[in-house]
């Protein structure tokens, strides 16, 4: 969330921030709304005063026994408690509409952040791997939504069958390659510095707001009988940790990594990448946090993005990085790279990891705060870091393609061999 008092002396900033983010911002209400909320405080201030001092003129009265005379002060201070129910009944409603015009404003995009309008114009900032050339070696690539069900590890129809579309069924080596993946990966982060968590993958919605998926994307969200949420990332509950806490500076950065399902209902992607297992409705995902100060947020940012490289590199997968303009990054981000893995079904790059510095619009949202007794008095709010490292599935689907054979078999990444108990090559299990 916005700093308020930022807003207030930085107007045409974030008008402008708003515009180039596509997002709705109605700056002549905010001030209307801002204006009204300081002249109730104000009043609210003068009424307290006023009322303080009748007090004090009611006891002085009372005490030279002008009794009378202090009961028409007394009257006084009934008709100012009257006002300051009224004064703060309309501060109440300034707030909670300010709150709630805030809630729905995106974070500010970094100045190193591209300006523009979509995806289009997102610059890409280097490759790694050179794609296969499958032509060059007589093999007609295959989709691994064919790949697959032909080799017996992935059944979208018994998902189907058991939940709805947009589900889907690991069997076999499928299920051991799913298992492996997410062993390697968090091997892999904890090597660098990140501590594991497990965490619940329900969350309430005070946590869900915390991270800004409440109010905003509620249509996105699995949401039980009891008023709780299925976590579409484990960012909302890594972040939340030390949610109302208060820490110290000798404590950052703080690096989390964790794995949990992820849940996402996609209400706003009908029609998009509907096949295979890219886009689904559950999905495995190792995901990393950072907390960082203000002073090194941005420096934390191009070290995650190596840990999320490192990954496709010992994976030996094709990929490119590319840095989100203000009209594509996300809703809590300032500044964000995408990293795409080369697929052959696609003809092309597909994001399987977005690594975002949120500055403190996160920390604001759910009370994270750090001292640095030796710099500054108080506290300050921290800056808070996520990035996919990876996604499971839309990994599975780039080794599956990437790593096809002539013979339909599919060759098993060096890296994973020893995660796959031995296993070289993934053959049909039909």
């Amino acid at each position: 969330m916005l700093d308020i008092k930022f807003v207030r002396e930085n107007q045409e900033a974030v008008a402008e921030a708003m515009r180039n983010r596509n997002a709705a911002w109605d700056g002549s209400a905010f001030a209307e709304l801002d204006e009204e909320r300081r002249r109730a405080i104000q009043e609210e201030e003068a009424l307290q005063a006023e009322r303080n001092a009748a007090s004090k003129e009611i006891g002085r009265m009372m005490g030279q026994g002008l009794k009378e005379d202090a009961e028409a002060v007394k009257e006084r201070v009934r008709a100012i408690n009257d006002e300051l129910a009224e004064v703060s009944r309309r501060r109440e409603v300034a707030d909670n509409a300010l709150r709630d015009m805030l809630l729905a404003t995106p974070n500010m995009p970094d100045a190193a952040t591209p300006v523009g309008k979509d995806e289009n114009d997102n610059p890409e900032v280097r490759r790694w791997g050179t794609p296969r050339d499958f032509a060059a070696e007589g093999i007609e690539a295959k989709a691994h939504w064919d790949l697959g069900p032909e080799l017996g590890i992935i059944d979208f129809e018994r998902g189907v069958k058991l939940a709805e579309s947009r589900f889907y069924v690991l069997g076999g080596l499928g299920a051991r390659l799913e298992r492996a993946l997410i062993n390697f990966m968090l091997d892999q982060h904890t090597s660098r510095g990140y501590k594991e968590w497990w965490v619940p993958a329900i969350a309430n919605a005070t946590t869900l707001t915390g991270t800004a998926q409440l109010p905003k994307f509620e249509e996105d969200l699995f949401k039980t009988t009891g008023g709780l949420y299925l976590i579409p990332t484990a960012e909302v509950q890594l972040t939340n940790l030390h949610a109302q806490e208060t820490l110290d500076v000798s404590q950052l950065p703080l690096n989390y990594t964790a794995f949990t399902p992820c849940f996402r209902e996609e209400a706003g992607s009908a029609g998009r990448d509907t096949r295979g297992i890219i886009r689904v409705h559950q999905f495995s995902k190792v995901e990393m946090v950072k907390y960082a100060t203000p002073e090194t947020g941005f420096d934390e940012l191009e070290k995650m993005v190596a840990d999320a490289e490192n990954i496709l590199q010992k994976l030996e997968l094709p990929y490119r990085v590319i840095s989100l303009c203000t009209g594509d990054i996300g809703f809590s981000s300032a500044k964000t790279y995408d990293l795409e893995v080369w697929l052959p079904c696609y003809n092309g790059y597909k994001e399987i990891s977005s690594c975002s510095c949120c500055t403190d619009f996160q920390a604001r949202r759910a009370g994270i705060r750090y001292k640095d007794p030796e710099n500054f008095k108080g506290s300050r709010y921290v800056y808070t870091l996520n990035g996919s490292g990876l996604a499971v599935g839309r990994t599975m689907a780039a080794i599956l393609e990437n790593y096809q054979q002539a013979d339909g078999s599919v060759k098993v990444p060096d890296a994973l061999v020893p995660y796959m108990g031995g296993v070289t090559v993934i053959g049909s299990e039909a």
